[in-house]
């Protein structure tokens, strides 16, 4: 007879040498077979039959691989969600979220440079180049015109009249170019030149995201409230990446399974409120039906006779209020009365 339960197994499969708690799944699998014996042979009361209390694990671990720095939990603790479980050495992390940290401020500092144009004394030496090519052109104007009248009366060659008049023609060019320098100056630069800047500076901020998440993920807490079930590995340990550190027990994902007779299943439905007995507790458990398998269980293939069937077991499970099902323990046989 083999009992497969739900892949609490199968999930711890890999992990080597620091797995403890195997022997409960064991002693599960134990007492859902005697569950199953009990219940064929149990015919004092057609609506109780036989189960077993069940727990599904939310095992916790970190993307990244290192060694387990510190442990913040034992077995046994409860934690509320969000309380820190475990961390792991995160040196190199921490590095290179500090380079992307450096970088990214780089990128917006060219960014902004990139906006603002040149600077305050940049922009007043301009202003001051242009403040004197103006004047320079207002004396060579002034000179082509003295030199315009003399040349008209014949007191100076044609040739110093065209120097004259080239003179003030490059003065006024140099008030053009200075001018449309400063207008330049504070413009900033172009906008190809700034859209580029603002490519930098988002590529930066992504990656110092990223560096921030790898180091985020190398401490982890609690995503549930419930029991620390086991610790899987020991502090300076290494733990390979994805591999569970901690295991958690919600109260809401303990359940009971009882296995009903095939003849009884059909008045058995989800949502029926049933009453849980546990050994040594005096008050039973009321909690409901939240599943019914679609297979029977624990027997070869048959005709489906009226004999046979009566050998047939189904699967159901029952789930409770939280504050109820933290005082079932995963493991512990229990009896279920289904409602008349």
């Amino acid at each position: 007879m083999t009992v497969v339960l739900e892949g609490d197994i199968e999930a711890m499969k890999g992990h080597g040498p620091n797995i403890r708690g195997m022997p409960l799944f064991l002693g599960s699998a134990l007492l859902a077979a005697a569950s199953i014996l009990l219940a064929g042979c149990d015919h004092s009361d057609p609506n109780k039959v036989q189960g077993y209390v069940e727990g599904e694990f939310v095992y916790v671990a970190s993307p990244m691989a290192g060694a387990l720095q510190s442990l913040a939990v034992q077995r046994g603790m409860m934690v509320k969600a969000g309380d820190p479980l475990f961390s792991l050495e995160n040196g190199s992390e921490t590095a290179a979220r500090d380079q992307a940290a450096r970088l990214f401020a780089q990128a917006r500092a060219t960014l902004d440079d990139e906006k603002t144009g040149k600077r305050p004394t940049e922009i007043a030496s301009a202003e001051a180049q242009l403040k004197q090519a103006h004047a320079a052109l207002d004396m060579s104007e002034k000179d082509f015109e003295r030199q315009d009248r003399l040349v008209q009366t014949g007191a100076i060659s044609v040739q110093d009249f065209q120097k004259a008049r080239m003179t003030r023609d490059q003065d006024r060019q140099q008030v053009e170019q200075l001018g449309a320098d400063l207008q330049t100056a504070r413009l900033g630069a172009r906008v190809d030149e700034i859209a580029a800047a603002q490519a930098g500076a988002h590529a930066s901020e992504a990656a110092l995201a990223k560096a921030q998440w790898d180091l985020d993920q190398k401490s982890q807490n609690a995503p549930k409230s419930g029991l620390v079930f086991d610790t899987l590995y020991y502090e300076g340990e290494w733990v390979p990446a994805g591999y569970p550190v901690v295991s958690l027990l919600p109260p809401e994902q303990i359940k009971v399974r009882a296995f009903v007779p095939e003849l009884r299943i059909g008045a058995v439905h989800v949502g029926d409120q049933v009453q849980v007995s546990v050994d040594g507790v005096g008050t039973p458990f009321t909690g409901r039906v939240s599943f019914i398998s679609p297979e029977a269980e624990y027997t070869p293939p048959v005709i489906y006779s009226r004999e046979s069937r009566s050998k047939l077991v189904i699967m159901v499970e029952v789930e409770f209020d939280p504050k109820i099902a933290g005082n079932l323990h995963p493991g512990q046989a229990v009896d279920v009365e289904f409602g008349s």
